[in-house]
């Protein structure tokens, strides 16, 4: 009788200490997120993780097929698929509406589509043409992913804004032009989004990563994965650890999560310092490191 007892309080407390776990791990619960670029490269990687933390995940690609094998990774109850160009605002609103009209809401809007021009370091050799084509997508993409997230979660008077930019955003010649222009573009939308929606109770803030193996990075630089993260290794400040997609992934959740519910305006450089230094002085550079 004594050991029957035991046993289930022993279950009891197994099941309460796995409930708080879980209730503390699900970071998301019952929010809604859309991630444009969502079926590949940190896009994907994101919406996985959001799906694991408990959000309803909305996937806006162009890229179809991979869109719905994301879908299939994390499951149609967690997630779903909708064709969408980030250049065209119809199919923007229509993104939004429609998770709105399926989810009742849209707490996260994460614009993270974007692409990169051939790697052409000099100005006169780039066309006018690859320019503006960045443009479209980077910068007026994310305006518009802000604009429409802006005008479902005004009425709700809160949410959490997203926007992927780079070290470019702060650096040179880490990129092209068109994608350095870009991405310092997408930090002075973010930073007047943030200003203007922030009476609002909407937070807007974006991601700045170092340069990780994802398709667009490597198609950018024509290496491996595994050559183009050797590489970043040896030329990065931090040591001994590798920045993955998820990396950039967690800091994605964390904005999202409630944990960051005073953090707006923010330009969150995951980039091991890369940022913060000039390499040709060395310093704090040990002779045998």
């Amino acid at each position: 009788m004594i050991h029957s007892t035991f046993q289930g309080l022993l279950l009891l407390l197994t099941m309460a200490t796995t409930s708080v776990l879980s209730a503390i791990t699900r970071r998301l619960e019952g929010k809604v997120a859309m991630i444009t670029g969502g079926a590949s490269g940190i896009g994907e990687c994101t919406a996985k993780l959001f799906a694991k933390h408990g959000a309803k995940v909305v996937i806006a690609d162009i890229q179809d097929q991979l869109g719905h094998s994301v879908v299939d990774a994390i499951g149609s109850s967690n997630s779903s698929y909708v064709h969408c160009d980030v250049t065209d605002e119809s199919q923007i609103k229509n993104a939004i509406d429609q998770t709105v009209s399926t989810h009742g809401k849209l707490d996260v809007m994460f614009n993270n589509a974007g692409i990169a021009d051939e790697n052409k370091p000099r100005l006169i050799d780039n066309e006018k043409a690859d320019f503006e084509r960045v443009l479209r997508v980077n910068v007026t993409g994310v305006f518009l992913g802000i604009k429409h997230a802006a005008r479902v979660m005004i009425p709700a008077r809160s949410g959490s804004i997203l926007s992927t930019a780079s070290v470019s955003s702060k650096v040179a010649a880490a990129a092209s032009h068109a994608y350095c222009a870009s991405k310092h573009a997408v930090l002075g939308l973010t930073r007047n989004a943030a200003v203007e929606l922030g009476q609002f109770g909407i937070r807007v803030n974006c991601l700045s990563p170092y340069a990780l193996a994802t398709p667009l990075a490597t198609k950018f630089v024509g290496l491996s994965d595994e050559e183009l993260e050797n590489l970043m290794h040896s030329l990065g400040v931090l040591k001994g650890v590798k920045l993955k997609a998820e990396d950039v992934a967690n800091a994605a959740v964390y904005l999202s999560s409630d944990e960051a519910k005073y953090v707006s305006g923010q330009n969150l450089f995951i980039d091991g310092a890369f940022t913060t230094v000039n390499p040709t002085l060395g310093m704090f550079q040990y002779p045998d490191s």
